[in-house]
């Protein structure tokens, strides 16, 4: 392998598969592996330009005849929440968020279980076993971070608070993106996955990064449907980043 070839990135396509999001569609994924041979600015650039990571691998939809799934960011700068939004940090503020090194640890992968087992035991990560949670955490070439959600624990000195969220996420250079998030489906009247999702538009604003990454919005999949709630937002056309 030449020198030019080893930093450039090779580009490979999945085999069709049954799309989880719209029922009856195939869905076919271009992917590269990022190592620590690629430019860190080739790799930021992919990230911001559409691609997703999941553990050293950069990817994004490649189906053929179907464009349904849009990146989305939310302009972090104009974002100001709306009632039903501001609701949910109301019921959240005894929450206690803490930034952490992307470090796996048991307490998390419990969690992590209990939440699929309870909300996606059909679904793509319901095999994941300690192994492959620890990889998805800390198997990452760039800047990753968790946030672990605590109850406020005053007068709790000598036992710390359960674990009751957490969120996998990483720094691009203009911006935060949300890689995973899981919480206690017990919970779940907290709306948890949106009060996550706020915090990071209000540590992205700290940071003064002007974007938060919330990965593919898919127009006729209500899984989906709670991206459109965090306005304004961007969408990425074949044009280029565009106000929805």
């Amino acid at each position: 392998m030449t020198e030019q070839r080893k930093h450039f990135p090779e580009f490979y396509v999945t085999a069709p598969q049954p799309c989880p999001y719209l029922p009856g569609r195939l869905e076919r994924k271009l992917f590269t592996h990022l190592t620590h041979e690629k430019s860190p600015v080739l790799v930021d650039n992919l990230l911001r330009g559409g691609f997703r990571r999941s553990q050293n691998i950069a990817y994004m939809p490649y189906c053929e005849g179907c464009q349904g799934c849009v990146s989305v960011r939310v302009l972090v700068n104009e974002f100001h929440p709306s009632r039903s939004l501001r609701r949910v940090l109301e019921a959240n503020s005894d929450l206690v968020p803490q930034r952490l090194r992307a470090t796996p640890t048991s307490e998390q992968y419990s969690l992590f279980r209990t939440y699929i087992d309870e909300r996606h035991a059909d679904g793509g990560m319901a095999d994941m076993s300690v192994l492959d949670y620890a990889m998805m955490v800390e198997d990452s070439i760039i800047e990753t971070f968790m946030t672990e959600y605590r109850l406020g624990s005053a007068g709790a000195r000598t036992r710390r608070p359960p674990l009751v969220a957490a969120a996998l996420c990483d720094r691009l250079s203009d911006g935060i993106s949300m890689v995973y998030s899981f919480y206690d489906p017990e919970a779940s009247k907290r709306g948890l996955g949106t009060f996550m999702i706020l915090d990071h538009i209000a540590h992205a604003r700290r940071l003064g990064l002007p974007y938060v990454y919330l990965g593919y919005w898919i127009g006729g999949s209500a899984k989906m449907s709670y991206k459109q709630r965090f306005q304004p937002q961007e969408r990425l056309t074949s044009g280029g980043w565009s106000r929805s």
